[in-house]
């Protein structure tokens, strides 16, 4: 209980984590299998645990795990490795992401839409030809710049050493993995794509805020009020399940995303409880996932391109008009 910040928090975060830890070692160790029945499960049970090990980040960087925050920030970075954001410290993706929720809006830290306008026509339609066959090209563009970044600011010059070490030892590690068997390597792609299909899925339909390219100390412009009013009018919990409430579980009660805004230290395994005291059962910022998956789908291409995340309507159909946010994942706002 005392090192935990919640005094419940002992057994579902010992057993999350232990999960998550051991999921991903027994994931890569049936990628190496012969058989392809045992590839199946290793891939979804890699993606899973990328995906547990993503939404870790988020509550480390929220420091609503652990009493000490500098086990908050080591778990942090044990999980920026598996989940593969370890290019940049952890200590930078916190402070952005608590920009996000000081600032009420989606602090970025590379604008890929004006990249692709300044780049030659046939970057954009190759880019757009990667996302209609499913191939997250954003997001590899968005974690490609954090990579290149301590290349292309003199202020990350420091941060080079730090990069070319850890790009030595990752390299290194998947040698060893395409020693062991080529296709388990293929299948980690595979696997890491859902990881970022899930999250990118999730933050598309979380917020309508104003996204705002900051490096470092830029500052949001101030045309509009952002108080917790308008904070809460534009978030939405767009939930796996209302009728199953365990299911959201699979993304660590990421999606209980109005609880999370309304008290962002209370850690993952309190916010179906904080949600359920809060907000009424009809509250109209829940968007159950299944409304939002046909839009996902549908609008994959637009919502690379468009610069207006769309408007959420009222009624069974309210999701309809949601175009959805893309490129503002937190595991790559540094």
């Amino acid at each position: 209980m005392k090192l935990f910040r919640s005094p419940a928090g002992a057994l579902p975060n010992t057993i999350a984590l232990t999960c998550t830890l051991g999921g991903y070692a027994t994931g890569i160790w049936l990628l190496t299998s012969r058989a392809w029945s045992a590839n199946v499960l290793g891939v979804l049970l890699t993606a899973h645990t990328l995906i547990l090990a993503a939404y870790f980040i988020h509550e480390f960087a929220h420091q609503s795990i652990f009493r000490s925050a500098e086990a908050n920030n080591r778990w942090g970075e044990v999980m920026s490795w598996i989940a593969g954001s370890c290019y940049a410290p952890f200590a930078a993706l916190r402070r952005k992401h608590m920009r996000h929720h000081l600032d009420r809006a989606d602090i970025v830290t590379f604008d890929y839409k004006a990249f692709l306008r300044r780049s030659p026509p046939w970057v954009s339609r190759f880019v757009l030809a990667l996302e209609w066959l499913y191939v997250p090209a954003v997001e590899f563009i968005m974690h490609g710049y954090v990579m290149a970044l301590p290349f292309l600011k003199p202020e990350r010059r420091a941060e080079r050493a730090r990069l070319v070490t850890i790009l030595a030892i990752r390299l290194g590690l998947f040698g060893l993995l395409a020693a062991v068997s080529w296709r388990a390597v293929l299948l980690y792609a595979v696997a890491y794509m859902i990881m970022l299909h899930v999250l990118r899925f999730a933050d598309a339909f979380q917020h309508t805020y104003d996204a705002f390219a900051v490096l470092e100390s830029g500052a949001v412009p101030d045309a509009k009020v952002r108080d917790r009013a308008y904070e809460q009018a534009n978030t939405y919990s767009n939930l796996v399940s209302v009728a199953h409430p365990w299911l959201n579980l699979l993304l660590l009660n990421f999606s209980y995303h109005n609880a999370h805004h309304e008290r962002p230290v209370v850690p993952w395994h309190d916010l179906p409880r904080l949600h359920a005291e809060i907000f009424p059962a009809d509250y109209r910022q829940v968007i159950p996932m299944a409304a939002l998956l046909r839009g996902y789908h549908r609008d994959r291409l637009r919502r690379i391109t468009s610069d207006d995340y769309g408007e959420v309507g009222t009624g069974a159909r309210k999701a309809d008009g949601f175009l959805g946010a893309a490129g503002v994942s937190f595991l790559t706002a540094v």
